[in-house]
């Protein structure tokens, strides 16, 4: 069978003592999981205000608004947070720090609260500007260390800057494209990202934090799992008939089936005990009912509702949760586990993606109170980890390393 070597990221040493001081600005992952955790936290409560009338001249409104923003807000932010952070480990070479990353996360919050204004040129403008400008300043490092095998994240970031576009295109007028499409495109990207960076984190976390787990990747396998997920993309871009329903349906379940082999190779029995590893399975395992249930949708058997959800509560949200608590834990020195808050947010996605993806298929009568009981589980993980996580991603490093 063949293998494949691991991307290494850094792992920290021992902690040496308190760090004291403002260190926000000194790492991409400072701010922007902060923000980004903050704003899961609050983006509820706003839903819930444009619902009551009291945001009635938003640019944007109620489901758009949700989508939009939990997209290339919410996930957004993570993803750059995380590639400036394991980007300057990848080239040996800064990414964003002090005023440019500032500016950076100030670009992004512009883009959040503009949406909830009635100036849709300056919301597009804003919104559409923060993955083209962290598109350039990622590539800036990985121009200059040639580091090839990452210049595709360059173009990921772009792509998502086009999604936004065609979004708030079409929301204009100017497009001959539902809005659905640019967020279609956006959440492929998305997928995409997550199949590639869990290919090369999840089994080596793994077998660092569990003992004899042996997860391990194949080579071919690894291949097919990514070129199928990227061809998702294309296949969404595509005006296929009615009648390709079948096919599709077919294509789906053929790259559930793959997603769950891979998944299989990595031991995930194996990380019971050890709940910082196997939040990153159980979110990995989200990514295999999206598309099984994408499957059934494309043939009528489920509802592209319970599919989109089961992707951006299930996968995407505890996949960021617990890349949120490994990674700021492993770069501000501390030791890599989960303590009771960890552990409760981790359930609490958990709970969230099943409740809002599987409660309104079984018993239709209760979606509306499946979608509040999911939220405020949502809101309550996210904002436990804002609230924990705030002395650790302001604070500096324990063992008194610079970043």
């Amino acid at each position: 069978m063949a293998t494949v070597t691991f991307h290494r990221i850094e792992e920290p040493p021992r902690p040496a003592g308190p760090g004291r001081g403002f260190a926000l600005w000194q790492l991409g992952f400072r701010p922007f999981y902060l923000l980004a955790s903050a704003f899961a936290a609050l983006s509820i409560g706003l839903w819930a205000l444009q619902f009551a009338g009291l945001l009635p001249h938003a640019y944007l409104q109620g489901p758009l608004w949700h989508a939009h923003e939990m997209l290339f807000g919410f996930a957004l932010a993570v993803i750059v947070g995380f590639l400036f952070t394991a980007g300057r480990n990848w080239t040996n070479r800064p990414t964003p720090t002090g005023a440019a990353l500032a500016a950076l996360a100030a670009l992004w919050l512009a883009g959040r609260v503009l949406v909830l204004t009635p100036y849709p040129l300056a919301a597009a403008l804003a919104s559409t500007a923060f993955p083209l400008a962290a598109a350039v300043a990622l590539a800036i490092p990985f121009i200059a260390a040639r580091s090839r095998r990452n210049y595709f994240f360059i173009g990921l970031l772009a792509l998502m800057a086009v999604a936004d576009a065609l979004f708030h295109l079409s929301m204009a007028g100017l497009v001959a494209l539902p809005g659905w499409v640019g967020l279609r495109v956006g959440l492929d990207v998305v997928l995409f990202i997550m199949a590639v960076m869990a290919g090369r984190v999840i089994p080596m976390f793994t077998n660092n934090g569990v003992a004899g787990a042996a997860a391990r990747r194949h080579a071919g396998l690894e291949r097919a799992v990514l070129a199928s997920t990227l061809a998702l993309l294309v296949l969404d871009l595509l005006p296929l008939p009615a009648a390709a329903a079948p096919a599709v349906a077919a294509f789906l379940a053929a790259c559930a089936a793959l997603h769950l082999a891979r998944w299989l190779l990595w031991q995930p029995w194996t990380t019971r005990r050890t709940p910082i590893v196997w939040v990153l399975h159980v979110a990995y395992f989200w990514i295999v009912v999206h598309l099984a249930l994408r499957a059934g949708a494309a043939v009528g058997w489920s509802t592209p509702s319970a599919a989109s959800h089961a992707l951006t509560v299930g996968a995407i949200g505890g996949l960021i949760i617990g890349m949120m608590t490994r990674t700021a834990r492993g770069h501000t020195g501390r030791p890599l586990r989960a303590g009771r808050s960890e552990v409760a947010s981790y359930a609490l996605v958990a709970l969230a993606a099943l409740v809002r993806t599987f409660v309104p298929l079984v018993a239709p009568g209760l979606t509306m109170a499946a979608v509040g009981v999911s939220a405020a589980m949502w809101s309550a993980a996210f904002g436990l980890y804002a609230v924990t996580y705030w002395p650790v991603l302001t604070r500096p490093r324990l063992d008194g390393q610079p970043r």
